[in-house]
């Protein structure tokens, strides 16, 4: 083996280059977050060959002083950071004072910036490194551009490793996606060959959502602006409804800069789990503020991961305003679940509670209207006398609109007409049509009511004719220790029997025969999710398949007033635009959609 030598500075520049320049995307986020650490309201970015020929960034922020020039190409050189406690409590986007000279080892750069007064700008260049000529005079407005040429030209084999011009355009367009996003104060514009690609004016915040990823997902989407204890958490969170096949329409800032962090996508996710289909991705636009000093943003060279000092805290508050702002949606057929009528012709069904895969139940010919006595059925609702002696009397009248139907149709979901094939409910309300499936729908209404009653009074524990020894480290004994009193609120008692045991006592009734090693290893393991998350989730699971065996199946007749229940029942109950499954519960089409369904007008 060779001696042990020191590194040329070359070579360690370009080496060090490779933590924050990986291609021109990530010259990009450098360059633009420093315009707008330095308050630019206008931002262009002009591209030759997705960046890899060119790229220039060109702000109206606060210019570098001619003295400071040669500074702000020279490592660990900063504006931003003055001790140590600056570097705890970080509240700009870029502090390290190396993405500029980490550019400046492997590509040919040229930096021209003037302050607000001076009478002319000033101009200082390199290729690798710095040279040894002063900074020149230039023409140049208020404000900095940096212009970035030739990347990796004097390292060949990083060069080798960045793709197609087309491809490399792709990762800069999403990467100022990512920074125009939350800045709708600032104006955007990206060029590439000389051509406009991108350009956003100073805007609302909605208005720069939608212009980026597009006006439906506003549309289906809803606002929340929760606050709590130091916290604060704003933007948009999709529809169930509108689920997605990818998890592409995702954006988190945390105190105005893009991360991709467990922690948040875990409470994220569990916030949707009772309405989210497994393979499907909810979206959402979210910004959460909070003190600078409760969180490293120097986690990853990249910054584009965080760690929370209380992550539980975090992790809590998140899942909570998400899912209570879930929770408030109630059936409105003026925001969501409509049909778009092209795409109604043909529809995709899943398949039928219980049936074979691809199979669908159809039921035996039978009246329109189910017209046998309501039997009884206390999990949908109790129905009044008069309709229990006589179901034909609550059937629309056809020409005589009574002041009852009236107040029917006013409803969100209407008034029931009949039921399709034993599996839909059809109704109809102030705006046409709505079809619900009925299997869905009462699986959801019968699951929430079970959680409710959980709630109120706790989960039932268990006991163990045996009781259990559970052997752990010593470490993770203490920290069952420190939750027991929050454990057995959810139906799990337990006691300390050694330095690195607990016997198990009592185990939440709903849980059957759980392994209890593996839900208290679930319970201690805090990375992404609260301790509690494993029990509760454990739970819902058995909740979910009770309310699914226990709801109405296909081909059970249904009377009118057992329809009608059903609706008012679903308008009360919160997330009932979904089941426990994430499949949609009811669509409305309504009569301007039917009208071009006939081309009735046309």
């Amino acid at each position: 083996m060779t001696a042990i030598q020191m590194l040329p500075d070359a070579l360690i520049n370009q080496i060090k280059a490779g933590e924050v320049v990986e291609r021109p995307a990530a010259v990009l986020k450098e360059l633009v977050e420093n315009s707008l650490d330095a308050g630019a309201d206008q931002i262009l970015v002009e591209l030759e060959e997705g960046g890899l020929r060119r790229l220039k960034v060109t702000d109206s922020g606060r210019g570098i002083a001619r003295e400071e020039l040669v500074l702000a190409l020279s490592r660990h050189a900063t504006s931003k950071i003055r001790a140590l406690d600056d570097l705890e409590s970080v509240a700009s986007l870029g502090f390290r004072g190396e993405a500029l000279p980490s550019v400046l080892a492997v590509s040919r750069l040229t930096l021209i910036s003037r302050v607000e007064g001076a009478e002319m700008a000033w101009q200082l260049a390199g290729a690798g490194e710095l040279g040894a000529e002063a900074p020149q005079p230039a023409a140049h407005p208020c404000g900095t551009t940096v212009d970035v040429q030739d990347l990796f030209f004097n390292t060949p084999a990083r060069r080798k490793f960045l793709r197609t011009p087309a491809t490399e355009l792709r990762h800069a367009q999403t990467a100022l996606t990512r920074l125009a996003m939350w800045r709708p104060e600032c104006r955007f514009e990206l060029r590439h060959q000389q051509r406009r690609n991108l350009a956003l004016p100073v805007q609302s915040a909605a208005a720069r959502v939608a212009a980026l990823v597009g006006d439906g997902f506003v549309s289906d989407s809803i606002e929340l602006d929760e606050h709590r204890d130091g916290l604060r958490l704003q933007g948009w969170v999709g529809l169930p409804s509108a689920a997605r096949a990818q998890s592409d329409l995702q954006y988190v800032y945390v105190n105005g800069r893009h991360v991709r962090d467990r922690l948040v996508a875990a409470a994220i996710r569990r916030a949707y789990a009772d309405v989210m289909h497994s393979q499907h991705h909810p979206a959402f636009v979210l910004s959460l503020v909070l003190d600078p000093a409760t969180v490293d943003v120097n986690v990853h060279p990249q910054k584009t991961e965080v760690r929370f000092r209380d992550a539980a805290r975090v992790h809590d508050f998140l899942f909570g305003a998400i899912h209570q702002v879930l929770r408030r949606v109630r059936p409105d057929p003026l925001q969501h679940h409509r049909v778009d009528p092209a795409r109604a012709q043909v529809p995709s069904l899943p398949v039928r509670f219980g049936s074979a895969a691809g199979a669908r139940p159809v039921a035996a010919a039978r009246p329109l209207f189910a017209r046998e006595p309501a039997a009884t059925w206390a999990d949908i609702a109790q129905l009044d006398s008069s309709a229990r002696q006589s179901p034909e009397a609550s059937l629309p009248s056809g020409n005589v609109e009574s002041q009852a139907d009236t107040e029917a149709l006013m409803q969100p979901l209407g008034q029931a007409l009949a039921q399709l094939h034993g599996v839909f409910i059809l109704a109809q309300n102030a705006r046409g049509l709505v079809v619900v499936d009925a299997h869905a729908a009462h699986e959801r209404v019968l699951y929430e009511r079970l959680k409710a009653q959980l709630s109120e009074d706790g989960i039932p524990g268990q006991h163990l004719l045996m009781p259990e020894v559970i052997n752990l480290a010593e470490d993770q004994v203490e920290t069952l220790m420190a939750r027991q009193a929050a454990l057995q609120r959810l139906g799990l008692s337990f006691d300390r029997s050694g330095p690195a045991s607990v016997t198990v006592r009592s185990r939440p009734q709903l849980l059957g025969r759980e392994d209890l090693r593996a839900l208290l290893l679930q319970l201690l393991d805090d990375d992404g999710a609260h301790h509690l998350d494993g029990i509760r989730d454990a739970q819902d699971r058995v909740l979910a398949d009770v309310a699914c065996k226990a709801a109405v199946k296909a081909n059970r007749r249904l009377t009118v007033p057992e329809m009608d229940a059903l609706l008012r029942d679903m308008e009360r109950t919160e997330l009932a635009g979904q089941c426990n499954h994430g499949r949609r519960t009811w669509v409305q089409l309504d009569l301007d959609a039917l009208d071009r369904l006939f081309l009735r007008g046309r």
